[in-house]
């Protein structure tokens, strides 16, 4: 399969683009586009057998529920049921925008395969002007994760997309670099209060000024059934390198590289501007160590510059787990699959 990559500009017209991906979307295959999260790789989500075709451009499990993405906020009413009123104080305060709604789904609309047989179903408008602009065009729903190779950084820019899913998919629609940087808030609205089961891009505070008490989602003690979620089952965000995450103290990062330096191992630090030192072998800033939208942004491009150098291992700064800190510490967990360096 031959890979294109389109660049979409506001300052141009770009009908012809568009009405590529939705020929193609609607002949039952798969596109990515950008929104103000990460970049998605999306087929029509009615449509069984092109939704299948993302899991197998990503070798993603099929047990792994997917995101819906809708175009308008009323589309909600066509594919869930049973919708809380809380959803519309949500959906109004929050749509377009980083927040996915599990909310009970409507009986034989959306592909099983979407929902990974669950009763369920995750449903969000993207803040993005092309993402919308497909959505609307196409007029149905698309199912998207991010598109990446299942377990790696979540693609921010196109040029990610084109090196993980190159002979993989057959247009990129590329608007350039993503806003927030990590994936979506997901909120369950079926069970009362209500549980973030993948801390993103709206947070916990501001859920709970608008709607009151919030629970955090614990992670799975059962392996064996379909995660109510997207990232809550399987390692993801992982680099070529084995990752840990340390503090964020000068001295502490110091002694960390003397002892890895010791054994004769080359290390790759992502972390804030004010902690930079030229002991690293290389370090890729994630901006001021008190914007944790800035660390947040950059983290999967950081990420994915490790794997282009030559490092042995990658040390990641923690940040704290306020804001938009939890959505980044939850992926950092899942990068280095719970390890910290211990001196």
């Amino acid at each position: 399969m031959d890979t294109t990559q389109e660049i979409v500009d506001n300052l141009v017209d770009n009908d012809r683009i568009y009405e590529q991906a939705v020929d193609i979307l609607k002949s039952g295959g798969i596109v990515a586009f950008p929104t103000e999260t990460v970049y998605g790789l999306g087929a029509i989500a009615t449509d069984g057998q092109a939704v299948q075709r993302i899991f197998e451009a990503k070798g993603r499990p099929s047990d792994n529920p997917l995101i819906v993405h809708i175009g308008n906020q009323s589309d909600i009413e066509k594919y869930a049921t049973d919708i809380p009123e809380i959803a519309e104080v949500l959906v109004k305060a929050f749509w377009p925008g980083p927040l996915t709604l599990i909310m009970e789904k409507k009986p034989g609309v959306i592909a099983d395969v979407v929902t990974a047989g669950l009763s369920t179903v995750a449903i969000r408008m993207p803040d993005h002007p092309i993402a919308l602009e497909l959505l609307r065009k196409l007029d149905q729903p698309l199912a998207a994760p991010s598109a990446n190779r299942s377990g790696k950084p979540s693609p921010t820019e196109a040029d990610h997309v084109y090196h993980d899913l190159l002979g993989r998919v057959p247009l990129i629609l590329d608007g350039g670099e993503t806003g927030v940087g990590l994936e979506s808030t997901i909120l369950d609205i079926t069970v009362t209060p209500p549980v973030i089961l993948r801390p993103g891009g709206i947070t916990k505070e501001q859920l709970e000024d608008l709607i009151g008490t919030v629970h955090m989602a614990t992670l799975p003690t059962d392996q064996t059934s379909a995660p109510r979620a997207p990232g809550m089952k399987y390692t993801h965000y992982a680099p070529e390198a084995p990752l840990f995450v340390i503090g964020p103290n000068a001295d502490t990062i110091a002694h960390a590289l003397e002892t890895i330096h010791r054994q004769n191992k080359r290390v790759a630090i992502i972390g804030p501007d004010e902690l930079y030192t030229e002991r690293a072998d290389w370090y890729f800033s994630t901006g001021p160590i008190n914007s944790r939208e800035a660390m947040a942004s950059s983290l999967y491009k950081a990420i994915r510059q490790c794997d282009n150098t030559k490092a042995d291992i990658i040390l990641a700064v923690e940040t704290d787990l306020s804001g938009i800190g939890a959505a980044v510490m939850n992926r950092l967990d899942k990068a280095s699959d719970g390890k910290r360096f211990m001196e």
